[in-house]
């Protein structure tokens, strides 16, 4: 019996594959249903309700399970609530949850498996299992950073954020540009007095539309050089929304796809019409005024830190994930495996420019057929499991100067990513017995 950590989309396709390869599991789910972070009435979410996917529906969908095809390109986070609850349903994974339970400790027990303390309504339950797939999400533990000062207002967290009615006449300052924070901003203005948004560097702005077409479905017929498409990227990207210059925003000092870029033209759209007010790094706090690396200086009634998140996996000792102090993740071969453990894997620990939830998909269906082979003793678990040992901390960056962040350090290039995956999958395929294939 395995162990799946989580109901999100990474944790319901764990167990989709578990159960396409006829592996036992039992699930474990803090929420009372499937969604993870999309369902917004999970306590433990971190959805606000102006949010929409930030990747076409086409290209993000699971393949076995397509999504509606008259449906928005960015769908709503409620219709991709009942989209899991669909999948869940549909493929009989809700009979294999325990849900409103918390997993409090994974530990190993000595024989090449773990013990798993859950916690039910105040009642503890220990359980021996073979093995364990954590994937309890990367977007749940907030990045806090101390301001530098006291600041006299509200402070709050983009995790805590939910609706713009927290913004109604006050002077507000968001901190951070990524596509959660462009999004508040972008809701802020149709409530609050004013909007400022603290960046400290630059990004590149892509829109959701080119043409009438998502974006992220344009390109990728023909295979670029590495350079000349961040070249030809760059500039078509200039060409349709401009510089980040051009709206008082700094400008990038890294190529194109050298960190994630932000998919909003709108926060654009209401900084060119003075509706946000670009502002620098943060340099003090005192009171209710906040001076920026500039000089420049302003009155805010609240801050919004939207400062991205820590990876957390608050129940495993990190030297079970191969986590070393100070390091922003896991060293981990292809972000799931520990070399020095045989039957952990986490689940989920990747961001990649277009992966989707296929992608993720296809790295469940890995776990589950190196799992499969590995039980039955078969060469092809063997090779695999040689490579996870032998792993010394390359990283699937396909080349490109990833910048040295700390949410950066689980990025990878999602082309030489999934070649790889699917090169292990074909491996692990290759004598897998015609009667333990799925249907």
């Amino acid at each position: 019996m395995y162990a799946v950590i989580g109901a999100g989309p990474m944790g319901l396709a764990t167990a989709r594959n578990l159960q396409k390869y006829n592996l036992p599991f039992v699930g474990f789910e803090l929420n009372k249903d499937v969604g993870g972070l999309w369902d917004i009435d999970n306590p433990h979410s971190t959805m606000y309700e102006s949010a929409h996917l930030i990747s076409s529906r086409h290209m993000t969908e699971f393949a076995e399970f397509p999504m509606a095809k008259d449906g928005a390109p960015y769908p709503h986070h409620s219709e991709l609530r009942r989209y899991f609850r669909d999948y869940a349903a549909h493929f009989g994974l809700y009979d294999h949850y325990r849900f409103n339970t918390r997993v409090v400790s994974v530990e190993p027990d000595g024989n090449g498996g773990w013990d798993v303390t859950s916690e039910k309504d105040g009642v503890e339950h220990r359980e021996n299992f073979r093995g364990v797939l954590i994937a309890n999400g990367t977007l749940n533990h907030p990045n806090m950073p101390e301001l530098p000062g006291e600041f006299a207002g509200e402070v709050m967290h983009a995790c805590d954020y939910r609706s713009p009615e927290v913004f109604a006449d006050k002077r507000v300052l968001i901190v951070g540009c990524g596509n959660s924070a462009c999004d508040i901003a972008v809701d802020a203005v149709h409530r609050a007095r004013a909007v400022d948004l603290s960046v400290r560097r630059g990004y590149y702005f892509l829109p959701k539309f080119i043409g009438g077409r998502p974006t992220d479905t344009l390109g990728g017929a023909i295979k670029l050089p590495r350079r000349l498409k961040q070249r030809l990227d760059a500039l078509l990207i200039k060409m349709v929304v401009g510089k980040p210059s051009d709206y008082g925003l700094p400008e990038p000092d890294y190529r194109m796809y050298e960190s994630h870029p932000v998919i909003n033209s709108l926060v654009l759209h209401h900084i060119g019409h003075g509706d946000i007010q670009p502002r620098r790094e943060i340099q003090s706090v005192d009171g209710h005024t906040v001076t920026f690396s500039t000089g420049e200086s302003a009155d805010y009634d609240l801050i919004l830190m939207a400062t991205g998140y820590h990876l957390h996996y608050p129940f495993i000792d990190q030297q079970h994930l191969n986590w070393n102090p100070g390091e922003g993740a896991p060293s981990l071969y292809l972000n799931i495996f520990n070399p020095k453990q045989d039957s952990l894997f986490v689940m989920g620990m990747i961001e990649a420019a277009g992966l989707g939830w296929e992608g993720r998909n296809e790295q469940a269906e890995m776990v589950a057929l190196y799992i499969k082979q590995r039980e039955a003793g078969r060469d092809s678990a063997t090779t695999l499991q040689n490579k996870i040992r032998q792993f010394g901390g390359e990283r699937l960056d396909g080349g490109y100067d990833y910048l040295d962040l700390e949410r950066m350090a689980y990025y990878v290039h999602k082309d030489t990513y999934k070649q790889a995956i699917q090169t292990h999958i074909r491996e692990l395929r290759r004598d897998l017995p015609a009667n333990e294939r799925p249907v």
